[in-house]
C-alpha cells in the first residue's frame, strides 16, 4: 500500500479543502506516518477521514480533528506543549514535527507504553510520555505555550489555564457526552485575564479524571463525529 500517496491525499481532500491554511501544519500532518499509530489491523484505513478504534476501546482521532486543533494552538518551534490524552500519540508526534517540546499524558498504562513506542518508531522519541491523570496537568514542566486537550471536559479546566504562559493557547472540547460539545480556544492576556473563542461543534470521547468527568462505563458509542462545525 503506497501510504506515502494516501497521505498526500489525505492533506488535500480532508485539510486543505476544509479550509486548514497553516502550511507548517499541512507540511507535518504530510510528513508523519500516520499508519504506525494505528493497531496493524487498522493500517489500511489509517487516511480515512473518520477517527479509528485503538486498544482500550479509545479511538485515534479524524485527521482533520487534529489539523484543527494543532492549527488553533498555533505551535510555533521551540514552543512547549502540554497534550492531555496521548492516545496512540499521533497528535504528539504533530506537535512534536511543528518543533515544540511536547509533554503527553495519558491516564491509562497500557496506552501509555503503546504511544510511547510508536513514537519511537516513527522519529518521535524526544517526547515525552507520561501516564497519569491529565486533568491535573503537569504543574513540574509549566507554564506551557500551549494546552490540547484531546477529550471533552466538563468546564474549561481551570486547572490548565493557570498552567499556561502569557499569551498561551488552551484547546480544549467542553460538554456533555454525547453531546452538544463546543471546541474553545483560551487564550491567556494577562496573569488573570483570559480571552475564549468558540471554533465550532465537534464530538470527544469524555476526560475521565479528578477534574473531568468520574470513572464509570462510557455510554454506548464514543468517537468523535466525522464533520465537526466550524466558526469563523
Amino acid at each position: 500500500m503506497n501510504f506515502s500517496m494516501l497521505r498526500r491525499l489525505m492533506v488535500e481532500e480532508q485539510l486543505v479543502s476544509r479550509g486548514v491554511k497553516d502550511k507548517r501544519v499541512l507540511a507535518a500532518m504530510g510528513a508523519i506516518p500516520r499508519e504506525v499509530f494505528v493497531p496493524e489491523e487498522q493500517r489500511t484505513f489509517a487516511y480515512e477521514d473518520r477517527p479509528l478504534p485503538i486498544e482500550l476501546a479509545q479511538t485515534i482521532s479524524q485527521p482533520y480533528i487534529v489539523a484543527l486543533m494543532a492549527e488553533a494552538a498555533r505551535v510555533s518551534s521551540g514552543d512547549r506543549v502540554l497534550e492531555v490524552g496521548a492516545g496512540s500519540g499521533y497528535a504528539a508526534a504533530v506537535f512534536a514535527e511543528l518543533g515544540a517540546e511536547v509533554y503527553a499524558i495519558e491516564r491509562h498504562p497500557e496506552l501509555t507504553a503503546s504511544a510511547r513506542a510508536r513514537l519511537t518508531q516513527a522519529g518521535y522519541g524526544r517526547v515525552h510520555v507520561l501516564c497519569g491523570d491529565g486533568t491535573y496537568g503537569l504543574p513540574a514542566q509549566a507554564p506551557f505555550d500551549a494546552i490540547i486537550v484531546s477529550a471533552a471536559a466538563p468546564a474549561v479546566p481551570s486547572l490548565l489555564l493557570d498552567q499556561l504562559a502569557l499569551e498561551g493557547r488552551l484547546i480544549v472540547p467542553v460538554g456533555s457526552y454525547p453531546g452538544p460539545q463546543k471546541l474553545l480556544r483560551v487564550v491567556r492576556e494577562s496573569s488573570l485575564g483570559f480571552s475564549e473563542e468558540n471554533l465550532g461543534q465537534v464530538h470527544f470521547v469524555r476526560l475521565v479524571g479528578a477534574h473531568g468527568w468520574p470513572e464509570g462505563p462510557p455510554p454506548d458509542v464514543e468517537q468523535e463525529e466525522a464533520e465537526p462545525r466550524r466558526v469563523t
